[in-house]
């Protein structure tokens, strides 16, 4: 992916007194007064200056959360882990008896030495998943030194959270929501592991520093950002050309695939939400398909879905509304958008074509394929859950991200996307995929699905 890359301020680079308040250290150096243990078994002691959590067999993910809450501000800290741990720092986050029986979820400031490399990374627990893996911003993969001390800076004010690995820029995230809540820090679950097993993770020099409007305008980073922002664009994406490609609250640029307006049902528009509404799980059967008013050639799509179980729809791009004016589908190369688990359509073409962002029935998504080192091929949040679609396309050459991480990569109008097309459904379909230009559509497969954050910049 290529991003606009900012200056960084060197106010980054001095400590946090810089500012007119002052850092405060969140461990007094002698007890936990202050702090409280959530969820987990792991013990947390204290050595020298040091918290050190010690990892502890059939245990779920602990955590020492402080008793305060905040929500805009500066927090450093030193962390140190044994190799073949997983760890994190949780800001803005919460415990609460009513949701999932007080299990901790909210933001997490990534810790690990794999060879994934995702350290400084932004993770949601127990909740909204990776925000910012770092194949975002893979020059920051070698920041975390295994097996030492390490610095960790991170930035949280209103929308914004942004973090530093030993000096060096790692996330730049821009999320939908503000929130106040505790850090806590977190001794990640092991199972039956004994190898880990009494392992451990220290902490120290935890200082935290909150801060203003106008202290948060002095900072800067290098990172790429990433905004998960409602229906909204930030300057930065308006300074790069991108365009809401659906405002939130009309059907302005849509129509129905097979129809000069907006269908008149089947789709749904509530709080910022656009969705198609559950029918009889068949192709284009209710509303049918909407598509982008204008066509485009060269871009980068983004968005946000939604599934609800069992759920199938799609995202197609190089459409030509005018190829299938019959039953089903309007034809165009398709980000498949799919329940895997509860779908039978996951099962269905060859080798995983089916699943969700495949390129429908012609090439398999696979993360591993670009990176061998994720311990998974997809990331995904699961039904009820938001999962981020993204599609760049540069002449010939497509590539499908989920959730930030690349899983199809491919060149149109050669011999062997020619041959790929021939065992497909679409071989009876002339120069499928080929068209130098097309609508982009969101698809009625008759499941409720939801979408937002639609946005396009073109190239």
């Amino acid at each position: 992916m290529k991003f606009k890359l900012i200056s960084v301020s060197i106010l980054l680079l001095l400590p946090s007194l810089i500012f007119a308040g002052g850092s405060n250290s969140l461990f007094n150096g002698k007890n936990l007064e202050g702090w409280k243990i959530i969820n987990g078994k792991a013990a947390y002691t204290i050595e020298g200056k040091e918290i050190i959590g010690t990892s502890t067999l059939n245990s779920p993910n602990s955590f020492l959360a402080t008793e305060e809450k905040y929500s805009n501000f500066i927090l450093e800290y030193d962390m140190k882990m044994d190799v073949g741990l997983n760890s994190g720092v949780q800001i803005r986050s919460h415990s609460k008896p009513e949701i999932m029986n007080g299990r901790v979820h909210g933001i997490q400031i990534e810790c690990e030495d794999s060879q994934r490399g995702w350290a400084g990374g932004v993770y949601d627990e127990a909740r909204k998943g990776w925000r910012y893996p770092l194949e975002y911003n893979t020059s920051a993969k070698t920041a975390f030194k295994k097996g030492d001390w390490n610095h960790f800076k991170i930035v949280a004010y209103d929308h914004h959270i942004i973090t530093w690995v030993n000096g060096i820029a790692c996330a730049n995230l821009i999320e939908e929501e503000i929130e106040t809540g505790f850090i806590a820090l977190q001794v990640h679950a092991i199972g039956s592991n004994e190898s880990l097993n009494g392992k451990s993770i220290r902490w120290k020099n935890i200082m935290l520093q909150e801060i203003n409007q106008e202290e948060f305008n002095k900072i800067s980073t290098t990172a790429p950002q990433v905004s998960y922002l409602k229906n909204k664009l930030t300057n930065l994406e308006i300074e790069d050309g991108w365009k809401l490609l659906w405002d939130g609250k009309s059907t302005n640029g849509w129509r129905g695939a097979k129809l000069k307006q907006f269908p008149e049902g089947g789709w749904e528009i509530n709080d910022g939400i656009l969705e198609v509404e559950a029918s009889n799980g068949g192709e284009s059967t209710n509303g049918g398909d909407i598509v982008t008013e204008k066509k485009y050639k060269n871009f980068i799509l983004e968005l946000d879905f939604q599934l609800s179980k069992g759920a199938n729809s799609g995202i197609k791009y190089f459409v030509d509304t005018e190829l299938n004016q019959g039953e089903g589908s309007s034809i165009g190369c398709e980000f498949q958008i799919l329940d895997d688990r509860n779908h039978p359509d996951a099962k269905m073409g060859v080798d995983g074509n089916r699943t969700l962002a495949s390129l429908y029935d012609l090439i398999t998504a696979n993360g591993k394929e670009f990176n061998p080192y994720l311990p998974n091929n997809k990331y995904v949040n699961g039904f009820d859950q938001w999962n981020r679609a993204r599609i760049e396309v540069k002449g010939k050459h497509v590539v499908h991200y989920l959730n930030g991480i690349k899983v199809v990569e491919y060149e149109r109008n050669t011999q062997q996307w020619r041959a790929l097309v021939a065992y497909s459904k679409y071989k009876n379909w002339p120069n499928f995929g080929e068209n130098e230009m097309g609508n982009i559509l969101l698809q009625d497969h008759g499941d409720n699905v939801k979408f937002k954050n639609i946005k396009i910049q073109e190239l």
